[in-house]
C-alpha cells in the first residue's frame, strides 16, 4: 500500500507540474535551418529598433498601424528536431519568446511570455492572437513573464506597411502587399546598419503609402481577425505561416516548370545561383575587390528579373517599387537619417550577389533615385558609394543590350501560372482567408 501510495502522488506531482518544454540535448539538427533561425533573430535584431524609430515620422498623411517595442518567436508547432534547432539557434522553445527589442522596450531578450492582459495559454498561437489583439487596441496593457515579473507594454502608431522576414524554412520568400512586405531572409547578410534597417522600414512603409491604392485596385476586401494573416504580423516563423510560405513556394516552383520563359523560370527557382558561383570563380571577397562593371551589369539583370518573377499582388506592387525609393530616401531625411543609406544597402547586396529581394535597385530604380540624390547635391557621394560607376553609364549599357528580365505574360486565371487557386495573389494574400487554426495544423 506505501509502495502504490507512493506511486500515485510520484504521478499527481507530475501532473501538476506544467508543460515541460524542448531543451537542446546536443542532437544533430539541419544546420541550413539554424543557420537561417540564427539570420533571421539577427534581422529581427535589426529591423525591430528601425520600426520603432520610424514612429518618430507622424506623419498625417499615413494610413496608420500599431506595432509593439519587441518581437517574438515560438518552436511551437514545429517537428521535435527543428525545436531543438530553434532553442540552439535563438533560445526560442514552444513558448513565445522575445528575440528582439526596441529601446525603452520593458521585456529584454530571451523573456518567455506566459499570459496577456492575464490570459494565460499553453497553446502558443491562441496567445499570439491575443497578443495581436491587445496591440491593436492601441492601448497599455499587461504582460506576464515565466519568471513571475507582470510589465506594461504600450504600443506605438506606425505608418501602414508591417516589415517582416522571410520564415526561416523558406528563406528565399518574398512578398509585397500594401499591409505587410516580406523581405527574402537573405537581406540580413548585408550586416544591416541602423540607417539601411531604417531605409529598409521606411521603403516597405512607401510601398504601402504609394502603391496601396494600386493594388487595392488589383484586388480587395478581406477580413484579418481570426486569420494567420493577422498571427504571422507577429511571428513570421510561426509553424502555421511557415506551412503556408512552403505551400506559396511550391506552388510557383510548379507554375514555373510549365512557364515558356526560361528566364522566369530560371529566376523563380534558382536565382542568384550563378552569379554567386561566378564570385567565387573569380576570386572576389568582401570589399576586398572592386566588382567590374560588367559584374555589376550581370547582378543588375538579376534584380531586374527577380522583379519581374513576382506574381499576384507584389507584382502590382513592384510597379511602384521606384515611388517606394523616392518615399524612403524623403521621409529618412525628415528623421535625420542617411537618405544614402538605401544606395549603401543596394551596394552592399550587389557586391554580396543578394540580388533576389526588392531592396536592390535594378538599373532603371537606380537611374531615378539618383536624380533625385543629385538634387540634394549628392550625386558624388552616390557614386563613391558606388564604387564610381555611374548610375548613366549602367543604364546605357543595359539599353544596349537584351533584357534577360523581359517578362512573360502571366495570367492568373491560367493553371500554368504561379498558385492558381489560393496563391494566386501571393502568401500575403492568402493568408488573409486562411483561418487561424485549422491550415495552421495541417
Amino acid at each position: 500500500m506505501r509502495s502504490l501510495f507512493v506511486l500515485l502522488l510520484s504521478l499527481l506531482l507530475a501532473a501538476c507540474a506544467g508543460p515541460k518544454y524542448t531543451v537542446d540535448d546536443g542532437r544533430k539538427v539541419n544546420e541550413t535551418l539554424l543557420s537561417n533561425i540564427r539570420a533571421y533573430g539577427t534581422g529581427e535584431q535589426a529591423i525591430r529598433p528601425a520600426i520603432a524609430r520610424s514612429a518618430a515620422l507622424r506623419d498625417p498623411e499615413c494610413d496608420k498601424q500599431w506595432e509593439l517595442p519587441f518581437a517574438v518567436a515560438t518552436a511551437y508547432g514545429w517537428a521535435e528536431t527543428d525545436r531543438v534547432a530553434w532553442v540552439r539557434g535563438l533560445g526560442v522553445d514552444e513558448r513565445l519568446t522575445v528575440v528582439a527589442t526596441a529601446p525603452g522596450s520593458p521585456l529584454t531578450l530571451g523573456d518567455k511570455l506566459l499570459a496577456v492582459r492575464g490570459q494565460k495559454d499553453n497553446d502558443s498561437e491562441r496567445l499570439l492572437a491575443t497578443l495581436a489583439e491587445a496591440r491593436d487596441t492601441g492601448k497599455p496593457f499587461a504582460l506576464s513573464l515565466s519568471n513571475g515579473k507582470t510589465l506594461t507594454v504600450t504600443p506605438f502608431e506606425v505608418c501602414r506597411g508591417y516589415t517582416r522576414l522571410a520564415p526561416p524554412n523558406t528563406p528565399e520568400m518574398q512578398d509585397y502587399h500594401w499591409l505587410l512586405s516580406l523581405h527574402a531572409l537573405e537581406i540580413t547578410r548585408a550586416n544591416l546598419t541602423e540607417d539601411e534597417a531604417l531605409w529598409t522600414v521606411l521603403w516597405t512603409q512607401g510601398l504601402s503609402e504609394e502603391g496601396g491604392a494600386r493594388m487595392k485596385t488589383y484586388h480587395y476586401g478581406s477580413q484579418i481577425v481570426g486569420t494567420l494573416y493577422n498571427l504571422a504580423t507577429l511571428a513570421t516563423g510561426l509553424r502555421g505561416a511557415a506551412l503556408a510560405a512552403e505551400a506559396a513556394i511550391n506552388a510557383a516552383k510548379n507554375a514555373a516548370s510549365t512557364v515558356a520563359s526560361e528566364v522566369v523560370k530560371q529566376q523563380i527557382i534558382e536565382q542568384g545561383k550563378a552569379l554567386a558561383a561566378q564570385r567565387i570563380r573569380d576570386g572576389l571577397s568582401e570589399a576586398a575587390q572592386q566588382l567590374t562593371k560588367q559584374q555589376v551589369i550581370n547582378a543588375m539583370q538579376a534584380v531586374a528579373s527577380n522583379r519581374s518573377s513576382l506574381w499576384g499582388v507584389a507584382r502590382v506592387g513592384a510597379t511602384v517599387f521606384d515611388r517606394a525609393d523616392q518615399w524612403a530616401f524623403e521621409h529618412a531625411l525628415k528623421l535625420g537619417a542617411n537618405p544614402l543609406a538605401g544606395f549603401t544597402l543596394h551596394q552592399k547586396l550587389i557586391e554580396r550577389s543578394l540580388v533576389s529581394n526588392g531592396l536592390a535597385f535594378d538599373a532603371e530604380r537606380l537611374a531615378a533615385i539618383n536624380k533625385i540624390a543629385e538634387a540634394k547635391g549628392l550625386g558624388y557621394e552616390v557614386q563613391a558609394i558606388l564604387r564610381g560607376i555611374k548610375p548613366d553609364e549602367l543604364m546605357l549599357a543595359m539599353d544596349s543590350m537584351p533584357l534577360a528580365s523581359a517578362p512573360e505574360a502571366f495570367a492568373y486565371e491560367n493553371v500554368n501560372d504561379p498558385g492558381s487557386g489560393r496563391y494566386a495573389r501571393g502568401l500575403i494574400n492568402a493568408m488573409l482567408d486562411i483561418p487561424m487554426e485549422s491550415d495552421a495544423r495541417k
